[in-house]
C-alpha cells in the first residue's frame, strides 16, 4: 500500500467502546465510524458483492441473503440476521468457538458515505484484560483501510499485502495510532488507563508479523 499518510488515515476513524448486556450476558460494544468518498450504493456493493469483498477483505461463500449462512475464508462464519439495502445489515460472527454480533450501517454524507461498524461480544475477561478493544478494533481498522484503498483505486488487498504493510514504517505508525486510539476509547468507557495502554501494546505486538531476519 503506497502513498498513504498512516496517521491521517488512522485519524479518519472515530472509535467508541461501551459496556452493554445481551440476553443477560455482559458485553463490550466496539464501534468504528468513518467516511468514504463514494456513493452509498457503491459502498454497499463493496460490502455485499462477493467478487468485490474478496478484493479488499477475504473470499466469502454461502447464501448472502437474509437468513442465509456465510463463511469467510480462514475467518468467521454465521447467519445474516437483518438486511435493508443499501442501509444496514447485521450478522452473527462465529469464530474460535465463540459467537459475537456485527452490524454495519451506511448513511449518505456531504462527501460520500459514512460507514458505522458495530461489533458486540461477550466479555471474556482474561482476553479483554490482555488485548482490550484492539482485539477486534485493530483487525477491523486494517479491513477499513483496505476498503479505503479499494474504493480509492480499485486495488486488491490480500494476506501477504497486509503482512508487508505491517512490517513497513507506515504500517507500524498506523498500527500504533490505531491501537492507542482504541486504548483511549476503552479509558473513556471506564477502563484503567495503565491497563488500557498495556493492552494497546499487546495489540501492537500481536499484529506485528515476524520479519525474515528474526
Amino acid at each position: 500500500m503506497k502513498n498513504i499518510d498512516p496517521i491521517a488515515i488512522a485519524g479518519l476513524v472515530t472509535r467508541e467502546v461501551r459496556t452493554a448486556e445481551r440476553d443477560g450476558t455482559p458485553t463490550k460494544v466496539v464501534t468504528a465510524r468513518r467516511s468514504y468518498s463514494t456513493d452509498q450504493d457503491d459502498l454497499w456493493d463493496c460490502l455485499t458483492n462477493p467478487a468485490r469483498i474478496s478484493r479488499w477483505f477475504s473470499p466469502v461463500s454461502g447464501n448472502l441473503q437474509l437468513g442465509g449462512e456465510y463463511q469467510i475464508e480462514g475467518n468467521a462464519g454465521g447467519v445474516i440476521e437483518t438486511c435493508v439495502e443499501p442501509e444496514t445489515f447485521s450478522l452473527t460472527w462465529v469464530y474460535g468457538g465463540g459467537t459475537s454480533w456485527v452490524t454495519v450501517n451506511l448513511s449518505a454524507d456531504d462527501g460520500g458515505t459514512t460507514l458505522e461498524l458495530i461489533h458486540e461480544a461477550p466479555i471474556w475477561k482474561a482476553f479483554w484484560d490482555q488485548y482490550g478493544p484492539g482485539a477486534t478494533g485493530v483487525g477491523w481498522a486494517l479491513a477499513l483501510l483496505a476498503l479505503h484503498q479499494h474504493v480509492a483505486s480499485g486495488d486488491s488487498w490480500g494476506t501477504e499485502d497486509e503482512a508487508t504493510f505491517l512490517l513497513s514504517s507506515e504500517g507500524q505508525q498506523f498500527l500504533r495510532a490505531t491501537a492507542d486510539g482504541w486504548g483511549e476509547a476503552a479509558i473513556a468507557d471506564g477502563d484503567d488507563a495503565d491497563a488500557a495502554k498495556a493492552a494497546a501494546d499487546e495489540c501492537v505486538a500481536f499484529y506485528t508479523p515476524a520479519s525474515d531476519d528474526e
